[in-house]
């Protein structure tokens, strides 16, 4: 499979083309994708937006950012700012230029006054205990709030008061007319607006009342030309609402709302509340910290925007819910980075390799492929030297059965380079192991010894001029499938001690000094890793993160 995979027919698009061949539907499909700018973006909205921008793309329309900034006490232009990125990093550019529901206010307000006028809206004085107490149950109808019989006039008025700055926050709100018995909730008499005196991050100190998202939704997509307005699974009992509202104003374009099974990843928090809450209590570095699951942070983890769309691809599109495993986002990265990251060698643990009988004031330069598979990408060079680093972790005293790696008096090839044989190991005053000597065959560079088979072949790095660097080792940020399973504890109870390791003092190959910062790199035998900019700038040295491992180690009980 390819990083970009074949685009799979999804329902929503065999529903248009129905519609577009019984003649239901003519002219361009114009979708929308409509973030609430109070948090940045997470891999489930990256769902939205591919299928938002693949369907107008399929069907030669277009699509709009809309930004529902109609609460602004939760928004900030730093979230707008961060979401127009990530759309724009995910490969998508929306049509003209980026809509805001508060363009709309002015408009809102009129159809607001027009549902007064036609008997369809009043004004309610009821507090929220009150109207929880009158809205019923899913198993009671809810009863009529004593104001709903106000006359016209009087609602009208006082609505007008609410915009002019007479009433307090939580005094009064607009209310539509619809049906306090009905069996869905939503149509019970569901609140249009509310007093709020905050300053709006686009309309300023305008306005003092603003509009719910279930009023403001429908309008703006049919002021803007929507065809299809493309909500996840549980807006599905939204939309007679979505339907009441767009019949009763006088406005000629009414959307069609499809639904779709919004994304569910084990192992994985997407709700933006709790997302922010791992910020705000410092659990995590920011939205962007590479474990968190906001697009940011998988772009600074190293996750490529071509891996994403993969992704989304591969989970498609549905009516059903469900929960996808993590495990195909990770399968998705490593098919597209197999295929393109260059390769490097660190190691992570340097231990000192002497070789003795290697001229200390000789080195020589070895050239290895920058993708064994790619010759097309290049050459990279390496220096041999006496002096030598490997990881620790490859060396034991005692070696197990089947040990491919080095252990005293045992061979292993170094990686492009020669076959070596460890003779003696160096400890300090404290036992530990600091130094092997061992001696290098010399006849075999790019063949195989002669009278003896070495362990296996193992990375490394020369001491002479390899670079300081350190390594982050990223790791699913919770260790419970389902952490927001348990209605007694808390999400935060399932957190993943080992979800960051940072390893100090590593040592990568000598082109890795100025890294390529648009790819990740296979370091050989570890995984794929990404060079962090914002850190290797305070640090004065390459730092990495740890995309993701060479294989699923929690797929096969690792964890």
């Amino acid at each position: 499979m390819s990083a970009e995979s074949k685009k799979a027919h999804n329902f929503i698009q065999s529903l248009i083309e129905d519609a577009i061949a019984k003649g239901e539907h003519t002219g361009k499909v114009v979708t929308r994708f409509p973030p609430e700018p109070n948090g940045y973006l997470h891999v489930g909205h990256a769902k939205s937006i591919c299928l938002n921008f693949g369907i107008a793309q399929t069907f030669g329309g277009e699509c709009n950012l809309r930004f529902d900034d109609t609460n602004p006490e939760k928004e900030s232009q730093e979230y707008i700012d961060a979401i127009k990125q990530d759309v724009e990093w995910l490969g998508y550019k929306w049509s003209d230029d980026v809509r805001y529901a508060s363009d709309y206010f002015d408009q809102l307000y009129a159809f607001a006054e027009e549902l007064i006028e036609k008997g369809k809206a009043y004004v309610c004085a009821l507090n929220a205990e009150q109207m929880a107490e009158y809205r019923g149950s899913l198993k009671e109808p809810g009863k009529n709030s004593p104001y709903r019989d106000r006359p016209v006039e009087e609602s009208l008025q006082l609505f007008r008061d609410m915009r002019d700055g007479k009433f307090q926050n939580g005094e009064l709100v607009l209310r539509a007319k619809i049906d306090m018995a009905s069996p869905n909730i939503n149509l019970r008499d569901p609140i249009l607006y509310r007093i709020r005196y905050a300053d709006h991050h686009q309309t300023g100190s305008k306005w003092c009342i603003y509009p719910m998202y279930d009023f403001t939704h429908p309008i703006s997509d049919a002021l803007e030309g929507i065809t299809h307005s493309l909500c996840t699974l549980e807006f599905e009992d939204h939309r007679p609402l979505y339907d009441w509202v767009l019949d009763n104003i006088t406005i000629p374009c009414h959307p069609r709302q499809i639904e779709f099974a919004r994304l569910n990843l084990n192992y994985t928090i997407t709700s933006k509340r709790k997302l922010k809450r791992l910020v705000d209590e410092h659990v995590v570095d920011g939205w962007n910290d590479p474990r968190m699951p906001t697009i940011s942070g998988m772009r600074r983890r190293g996750y490529t925007p071509e891996s994403i769309r993969s992704f989304c691809d591969m989970i498609g599109v549905n009516k059903a819910g469900g929960t996808v495993d993590v495990g195909m986002l990770e399968y998705a990265i490593r098919e597209d980075l197999n295929d393109r990251a260059p390769r490097a060698m660190c190691v992570m643990r340097p231990l000192k390799v002497t070789l003795t009988n290697y001229p200390a004031d000789q080195v020589e330069t070895l050239t290895l492929p920058v993708h064994p598979q790619k010759p097309e990408m290049g050459e990279r060079e390496v220096t041999w030297s006496q002096t030598l680093y490997i990881d620790r972790e490859d060396f034991v005293i005692e070696p197990p059965r089947k040990w491919k790696r080095l252990a005293p008096d045992q061979a292993v090839r170094l990686r492009g380079g020669y076959v070596m044989t460890c003779k003696e190991v160096v400890r300090d005053d404290s036992g530990e192991i600091v130094e092997l000597k061992c001696e290098y065959d010399p006849n075999t560079l790019g063949v195989n010894p002669e009278g003896y088979k070495p362990n296996g072949v193992i990375h490394w790095v020369s001491a002479t001029d390899s670079v300081e660097s350190d390594i982050n080792l990223y790791d699913r940020l919770f260790n419970h499938e389902n952490p927001d399973s348990d209605k007694e504890g808390d999400f935060l109870d399932h957190l993943n001690p080992e979800s960051l390791v940072v390893l100090k003092g590593a040592r990568v190959e000598k082109s890795l000094a100025e890294p390529r910062t648009d790819l990740p790199y296979q370091f050989e035998r570890e995984g794929y890793f990404f060079c962090d900019q914002e850190l290797t700038a305070k640090a004065g040295k390459p730092v990495f993160n740890r995309t993701v491992t060479l294989r699923d180690s929690w797929g096969k009980g690792g964890k």
